[in-house]
């Protein structure tokens, strides 16, 4: 029996991956995630091949939709309700607002779908479970990228055609930390809503309600500056942690000054969030199989 035993301890140490059983509330192993590195790219790479697949428009489909929601919010609220900023044309405004929004959303919907939507592949094999919904969040990437790309068309448009009242903030260098503070915020919102919907699956019905209606309580549709004559409806606007990014997003292409004060109230949102989003999210993932 001595010799066995000694045997499978021996064995035991060939091994390069040793499961054990964790009952901590937070661990997050970045280095066994880093092992997966490639598992991201080929899951964000067949979510992004699937999003075409058998389409007739494919990509153009990311055009299309924020075009229809901007010229409809420019001609009844820019024109008729007059609530757009006189000094910046009503499509630019709306455009940049609709594509930041977009992307955030969009990463809430999809990660928001991680275990129920993932239950087949992840019941039967192991990797790290978030995996999943980061190569989510970086495939919605592509989407946001053509949006902006379409935003970014418009601008110079206007740019050359006629006489410009606002100009390029050299702030833009900062973008890519907006990006990456819209994808943290949308990513641990997503995986928190997860968590919850593999026991209460009626949740999963609220979340692109949550989020249309939350969008409302944001300046895409009006600028900050409309609500100074009511004060606890601005107040209402400036919880919203997407609030400052939209906001900062519009003051680097139309040269108006950040919100530094309200980044970091973002930033804090968005630490919080996670935090508890992960810590849920671990804890659901050692037991959804036996949930979903």
């Amino acid at each position: 029996m001595g010799s066995t035993g000694s045997t499978a301890a021996t064995r035991s140490e060939d091994w390069d991956i040793v499961l054990v059983p964790r009952q901590e509330w937070w661990r997050i192993d970045l280095k066994e995630f880093w092992h997966y590195r490639d598992l991201v790219r080929l899951m964000a790479h067949r979510d992004i091949t699937a999003q075409y697949k058998q389409t007739v428009l494919g990509p153009l489909w990311h055009v299309i939709q924020p075009l229809t929601t901007t010229f409809t919010f420019a001609f009844i609220f820019g024109k008729a309700a007059g609530l757009s900023p006189p000094d910046v044309p009503a499509i630019l405004f709306y455009l940049s607002g609709i594509v930041s929004w977009n992307y955030f959303a969009g990463v809430i919907n999809r990660t928001s779908k991680t275990f129920v939507g993932g239950a087949n592949v992840m019941s039967k094999v192991y990797f790290p479970r978030l995996v999943v919904p980061v190569s989510m969040t970086l495939s919605s990437l592509v989407s946001y990228l053509i949006q902006l790309a379409t935003f970014l068309l418009f601008y110079f448009t206007y740019w050359v055609k006629g006489p410009v009242k606002w100009h390029l903030s050299p702030w833009v260098a900062a973008m890519p930390l907006l990006i990456l503070m819209m994808a943290a915020l949308g990513l641990g919102v997503g995986v928190l809503v997860s968590s919850m919907t593999t026991k209460y699956r009626d949740l999963s019905f609220l979340v692109g309600f949550g989020v249309q209606l939350l969008m409302y309580a944001s300046p895409v549709i009006m600028p900050l500056d409309r609500l100074a004559k009511v004060p606890w409806l601005l107040r209402i606007f400036k919880l919203n942690p997407m609030t400052p990014v939209i906001e900062a997003t519009r003051a680097i292409f139309f040269g108006k000054p950040i919100d530094w004060a309200g980044l970091g109230y973002t930033a804090v949102v968005t630490a919080v969030v996670v935090g508890v989003g992960l810590m849920v999210f671990h804890r659901v993932e050692r037991s959804f199989a036996d949930i979903v």
